[in-house]
């Protein structure tokens, strides 16, 4: 924290991690990801003026099967014996499935479209491995909090995520925090690494969970008058760590996990929106005690969840009753009765 004269405490980055911080930046703010994106679909169109139904025997054109054809293509190959014969190994279609998939006409003019946009995809795919390497060289730069030796548990994501870097971020974090992020639910390994570039890895400016949701703004309001509540509502905030955390919200709200359980009981009472904002500040507590306290996550399970919320309720209404002189008992059904 800073503060000087009149103005405002704010939070100052270390230099590793503000350096971290501008590579991912610059990697998001120059969009290479989602300009390459736009030139596969560029791609395919291309493909399909040709009548060249790749699209529909690869799971993904940028493939190394979808990217050797292309390439054939583009430097004059039209026999579909030849193109079909660059198929990958891995490729789960025949050659012969291929080969079928690649009898169309031979249009000057969309061949053209076609290299264009597979020159333009490459110099994207270039500056984005670019940023790669900066990425990975200032993760490693970053000084080690913990002398933890705890082995890297079992990965909850089978696959890469699209857009993710190249190289192996999860067991870089790891590497440097000790402890694996990607634990906690709702948070990849991409998500963690731009939760540590805008917070950093040491979290002692904030001494609890409580400090840390309110410097996001996603702890309830306080706005009082006159020792009256007036409003409750979170303040506005434009702060990226926020920003992605309420995105983390949004990915477990149909998971099988305690946190999922807690959106959906939430968003059936408050709305989507005020749940979205709670399930986030819970994923952000979270986040806070694995980094600053060094807390593992166990999630417990929806199911685990749902009972222990129904006997917080019995237990609620157990008291009101018993204060208004009553006695809660549960109801007993006769054998046979449905």
């Amino acid at each position: 924290m800073h503060s000087d004269g009149l103005l405002r405490g704010s939070f100052r980055p270390e230099a590793e991690i503000a350096t971290l911080r501008s590579y991912l930046r610059q990697r998001e703010r120059e969009r290479p990801v989602e300009y390459a994106a736009a030139h596969i679909q560029h791609m395919q169109k291309a493909l399909m003026e040709m009548n060249l139904q790749l699209h529909h025997v690869v799971s993904d054109i940028t493939g190394v099967t979808g990217m050797r054809i292309m390439r054939a293509l583009v430097a004059g190959e039209r026999d579909p014996d030849i193109l079909a014969s660059h198929r990958d190994v891995r490729c789960h279609a025949s050659s012969e499935t291929i080969r079928a998939a690649l009898v169309g006409n031979d249009c000057a003019e969309h061949i053209f479209a076609l290299a264009q946009s597979l020159d333009l995809y490459d110099a994207y795919r270039a500056k984005i491995a670019d940023c790669d390497v900066r990425l990975e060289q200032a993760v490693s730069a970053l000084t080690i909090r913990s002398g933890s030796t705890t082995p890297l548990p079992k990965p909850r994501f089978r696959q890469k995520p699209a857009g993710a870097p190249a190289f192996d971020v999860r067991a870089a974090l790891h590497g440097v925090l000790g402890l694996d992020l990607t634990q906690i639910h709702g948070i990849g390994p991409s998500l963690a690494l731009k939760l540590v570039a805008e917070c950093g890895t040491d979290l002692t400016a904030w001494p609890s969970a409580k400090h840390f949701t309110s410097w996001l703004c996603l702890a309830p309001g306080n706005k009082i008058s006159g020792g009256k509540l007036l409003s409750s509502r979170t303040r506005r905030s434009s702060s990226r760590a926020a920003a992605l955390l309420r995105l983390a919200a949004t990915t477990v709200g149909r998971s099988d996990t305690a946190l999922g359980a807690f959106y959906r009981r939430l968003s059936s009472r408050v709305g989507k929106q005020k749940a979205v904002t709670a399930k986030a500040r819970k994923i952000a507590a979270l986040f806070h005690n694995t980094l600053r306290f060094g807390m593992a996550y166990r999630d417990p399970g929806a199911a685990a969840y749902d009972e222990r919320h129904r006997s917080r309720v019995l237990t609620n209404l157990q008291r009101r009753t018993k204060s208004l002189g009553y006695h809660l008992a549960p109801t007993c059904e006769p054998a046979g009765v449905s």
